[in-house]
């Protein structure tokens, strides 16, 4: 079985709160974008082995979010047959982009469908909450306002399809931990569920992503992108997560000119 695990950006993030567990509670609003990795499992024999292509993925096997869905409901389901699981990454990695967030969830999903687990979405959501924050959006996998720590999730309807993205990363990878860890928590004075209903040329005014002040801080190439996004056109341009990956919003029609380095990724993405 083939899947095609798709990625996110985030239209505003507030960073409200740090909660006595230590995570954050947050506000954003998560929206999928059609940019792919490929996600395959067929059964072996034996042990789960573990593959990949593609951009690599710096982390030892146990690490990898795709194997760690395996064995969460492997613990609860053990008629679930040995496999193996390809996947070709093509999502830039630790970019804000929810990628990793993303193969698991679809891992999850996969396994559910390939073993007749019978699992509901809600049960779904649990499992994917065990294994990051952002993964239970992509079980839902549609815009969505996000509350808490991302796992409470509303559907929402931003109607982007008029517009297209433009996604640059610059091969820098953030450490979320830190990056949360720069932020003083405070709520916003306007929801950013209200602002998405705005419209979308007001955006650059009201719309923030709390990490851009830290990030542009510590990484001035990055701010610059967003800066060129802007010269380049764009209606509204921001950090995606906590970076580094950057996205530009465009009318269908613009004919960009775009100059970046020739390492940084750069995809042009219809919404």
């Amino acid at each position: 079985m083939v899947s095609f695990p798709n990625c996110k950006i985030n239209l505003g993030l507030n960073i409200v709160r740090k909660r006595s567990d230590g995570f954050h509670d947050i506000e954003t609003v998560f929206y999928p974008i059609k940019l792919y990795d490929a996600l395959e499992i067929i059964p072996s024999q034996g042990n789960i082995h573990y593959s990949q292509s593609g951009l690599p993925i710096n982390s030892e096997e146990e690490d990898n979010l795709c194997f760690k869905a395996h064995e969460l409901l492997k613990k609860d389901f053990p008629q679930i047959a040995s496999i193996k699981i390809h996947l070709h990454k093509a999502i830039p990695i630790g970019g804000g982009l929810g990628g990793g967030s993303s193969d698991a969830a679809f891992t999850l999903k996969l396994l559910n469908q390939k073993f007749d687990l019978g699992l509901t979405t809600g049960k779904l959501l649990d499992y994917a909450l065990q294994l990051g924050s952002d993964c239970p959006f992509f079980i839902f996998n549609k815009p969505c306002y996000a509350t808490g720590r991302g796992e409470f999730l509303e559907t929402i309807q931003p109607d982007l399809a008029a517009w297209k993205f433009v996604i640059v990363n610059p091969q820098i990878q953030i450490d979320t931990s830190w990056a949360f860890s720069q932020i003083t928590p405070s709520p916003s004075a306007k929801s950013i569920k209200e602002i998405i209903q705005q419209p979308l040329e007001t955006w650059k005014i009201d719309l923030k992503n709390d990490f851009e002040q830290v990030i542009f801080k510590q990484h001035d190439e990055i701010k610059t992108i967003k800066e060129e996004l802007y010269k380049a056109g764009a209606v509204y341009s921001s950090l995606s997560g906590s970076g580094s990956s950057v996205y530009g919003i465009f009318t269908k029609e613009l004919k960009m000119q775009l100059n970046f380095p020739s390492n940084y990724f750069v995809k042009e993405l219809i919404g």
